[in-house]
């Protein structure tokens, strides 16, 4: 997977504000069309809104490296990969001189589109990572102009940015569309900026709603055939009626070219984060305060959840946080929030993100086994949230290693010898994991020698006993898995284990 200018980096947070939706242009609702038997009226409509995005920065140079500096070409350039495996070559056979010391000028090329235009002034939604590190930024328009651009706001977390441009003569903003109604099979136009070639269109259609690709928290992609490459990062997505229903911004290709699999963002998550960049200057996001992990069947079955795996598992709670002031505990899990139901665990950041920040909301939670709402006063995420530390437990306490039946483990108490030797540190707390046999329940679930059992069943334990107490009134209760909350090298999560016979 590429984000279409770099490499896909994966990142996890939680939430994104509401907020009045962008002004302009207005959102429209549209209805599926037929392919017409051209595309160059709509494409001559459309292009005027497109602009190429230019960016320079200096870059350090690298102390480490010999051989020449590889001239710098456009993003996936022929030239560029020819350069590339040519000074590569010559540095492997030892004939590349040392490299200069001084710090050199890379240019990167992708595109954007003009949103609003007034009194001289233009608006123009990209790609965070089109603009990132930048010194200087230009739009340069489909007759060539070239127009300075300067951040107005940008979002790493949805990879949005809003630039703002001055120009004497008027510009065409495009119109944002609604992106839940384009349906699979609705055939969709990319413009762009591919390889530095300037404005290009290409055709295809929606391949598929809603996609996680696993590149941030608010993932729910649109998929399109269209040849998307790089450089198109920050281009429109538009429909048959010349709307922007997404905002491209990666690619699944091993090479860097298009194969006919790219992902947009879509218009109605874009349109919210763009109208706060132009307000704010960032993004402001409703927060819960909660780490959260997927509902497996397992999961589901351990804590009693009838009607299959739903909704999100709460693995921690910060302090202090909207979730820790409406008493939300480890293990809960989340089935509703205000009056939207968490059918996965990737909906809630959305669902939280996009209500209104110091709302008070009702939560719907399972816990004990049975379903309990709470209220929550939804926060704003703060730009840097520290994670919950683990609940102290009961001081450790000696006893030799015991073997739990039929999950794979051997658990000891935590004493001052085993503390320094698994490098545990002097506030973590539990029942520690010192063996775990070879392709068991445990081993199949990650978990490792120097782990720590936190909770069972949601109960504290601190010895070995205390686990197998809960384990056997799970086993009594009719439970098939237990769900025990694991501090190890994996953070601090929820795992079911098999329960056992009597």
């Amino acid at each position: 997977m590429r984000l279409i200018n770099r490499p896909v980096a994966a990142v996890l947070a939680l939430a994104l504000a509401g907020t009045a939706p962008l002004a302009v242009p207005a959102v429209h609702e549209t209805q599926a069309r037929p392919a017409p038997e051209s595309f160059a009226d709509l494409a001559e409509r459309l292009l005027p809104s497109v602009v190429n995005i230019s960016t320079t920065q200096t870059v350090a140079a690298r102390r480490d490296r010999q051989g020449p500096d590889v001239p710098q070409f456009p993003p996936g350039s022929p030239f560029e990969e020819f350069f590339r495996e040519f000074f590569d070559r010559q540095q492997r056979q030892g004939q590349g001189p040392q490299a200069p010391q001084r710090p050199r000028r890379a240019q990167s090329l992708g595109s954007g589109f003009v949103i609003a235009y007034a009194d001289g002034e233009g608006l123009i939604v990209t790609n965070n990572h089109v603009i990132d590190g930048a010194d200087e930024i230009n739009a340069i328009l489909t007759d060539n102009t070239t127009l300075k651009a300067e951040v107005v706001g940008r979002d790493q977390r949805t990879d949005l940015a809003l630039l703002r441009v001055r120009s004497d003569k008027p510009l065409k903003p495009a119109a944002f569309g609604n992106s839940d109604t384009a349906r699979i099979g609705d055939w969709v136009l990319a413009i762009g900026n591919p390889f530095g070639l300037g404005g290009s269109v290409t055709a295809g259609i929606v391949s598929a709603r809603g996609r996680d690709i696993r590149i941030g928290p608010y993932d729910d992609f649109i998929q399109t055939d269209a040849a998307i490459n790089r450089g198109n990062s920050g281009g429109p997505l538009f429909n048959m009626a010349g709307e922007v229903i997404g905002i491209n911004t990666a690619i699944f290709s091993p090479t860097g070219g298009s194969i006919g699999i790219g992902f947009a963002i879509p218009s109605n998550l874009a349109t919210n984060v763009i109208a706060q960049l132009r307000d704010y200057g960032r993004a402001r996001r409703g927060w819960l305060g909660v780490r959260i992990q997927q509902v497996t069947d397992e999961i589901a079955e351990s804590v009693g959840l009838t009607g299959g795996a739903r909704g999100a598992l709460v693995a921690g709670v910060n302090e202090g946080g909207p979730a820790d002031k409406a008493k939300l505990q480890n293990g809960d899990i989340i089935l509703e929030f205000n009056n939207q139901e968490i059918r996965e665990m990737r909906f809630l950041p959305r669902v939280v993100a996009d209500t209104r920040i110091g709302a008070e909301v009702p939560v719907v939670i399972w816990r004990n086994g049975r379903r309990i709402t709470v209220t929550v006063t939804v926060g704003e995420l703060p730009e840097d949230v520290e994670q919950a530390a683990a609940t102290p437990g009961p001081q450790d306490r000696g006893g030799a290693p015991v073997e739990l039946p039929g999950t794979g483990l051997k658990l000891s108490a935590i004493t001052p010898e085993l503390r320094e030797r698994f490098g545990l540190g002097a506030d973590v707390k539990g029942v520690l994991v010192v063996e775990v046999q070879a392709n068991s329940p445990a081993a199949e679930r990650g978990i490792r020698p120097g782990d720590v059992i936190v909770e069972v069943q949601q109960e504290a334990v601190s010895t070995p006993a205390d686990v197998q107490q809960r384990v056997a009134r799970a086993r009594q209760a009719g439970r098939q898995n237990v769900l025990m909350l694991i501090d190890g090298q994996q953070g601090m999560r929820f795992v079911p284990l098999p329960a056992g016979r009597g």
